[in-house]
């Protein structure tokens, strides 16, 4: 298993962020997280990348236990966050260079130009990543995300700000790294789920409501309304 997460809870104060959740991914899955705002999605992601600590469970990527040994974990793990903070004083070319040196990364100059070609950075590699439009921050955050190689990686909206043609060439590129890591992708945009992804984990109330492949969790309905019986609150 790549990731395994078993009876995992987060609790803020009163307030139980995630409650008791368990689930497996293995090597070469592309995993749709999904779930309504406040749901526990980034919670949960940020526990396995090792940026918060759980309040009870456990929490493994790659064998290695999060809590333990956070640091063996990040170098295994490729991150794009929702916020995605940037350096937007520093170059793009600066900026994975600098990324590329806290991984101890070796050939540094191909590392880099393989993940300016991975995420189509190409025309906007030699400007600050402040000058940069929101869909090519983006780029700069997953070309961030990948420049190690990592085994995992975990995209929190990666596709946020894009236009339809980067949407188009932003999902190859997951696609194409799913072929050998284990990817969990978390996003509000259905049909991209749709089309990147073959098993879908929804999570609401710190709860998982469902775990399943695609097909099976759709029997005929759009995946948009099986979120919405799933997660949607009932009046009486």
């Amino acid at each position: 298993m790549s990731i395994q997460v078993e009876q995992l809870t987060k609790v803020y104060g009163a307030q139980k962020a995630i409650d008791n959740i368990s689930f497996n991914i293995n090597k070469g899955e592309i995993v749709g997280f999904l779930g309504p705002n406040g749901s526990g999605k980034s919670t949960t992601m940020k526990i396995l990348t090792g940026y918060l600590q759980a309040s009870n469970g456990k929490a493994l990527v790659a064998g290695i236990d999060v809590q333990t040994n956070p640091i063996a974990v990040k170098k295994k793990i490729g991150y794009l966050p929702e916020s995605n903070a940037l350096y937007y004083d520093m170059y793009v070319k600066e900026y994975l260079a600098f990324v590329a040196g806290v991984h101890q990364i070796s050939n540094l100059k191909s590392q880099i130009s393989n993940a300016i070609e991975l995420t189509g950075l190409q025309v906007e590699q030699h400007k600050k990543i402040g000058q940069l439009s929101k869909g090519y921050k983006q780029r700069v955050g997953l070309a961030a995300a990948l420049i190690h190689h990592p085994e995992v990686l975990i995209l929190d909206e990666p596709t946020s700000g894009l236009d339809p043609n980067q949407i188009v060439e932003i999902r190859n590129v997951i696609k194409e790294q799913g072929k050998d890591k284990t990817v969990i992708f978390s996003s509000h945009i259905l049909q991209e789920v749709e089309a990147i992804c073959d098993r879908i984990i929804i999570i609401n109330k710190g709860q998982i409501v469902a775990d399943d492949r695609l097909e099976n969790l759709q029997k005929g309905q759009s995946l948009e309304e099986v979120f919405r019986s799933l997660t949607s609150a009932t009046v009486s």
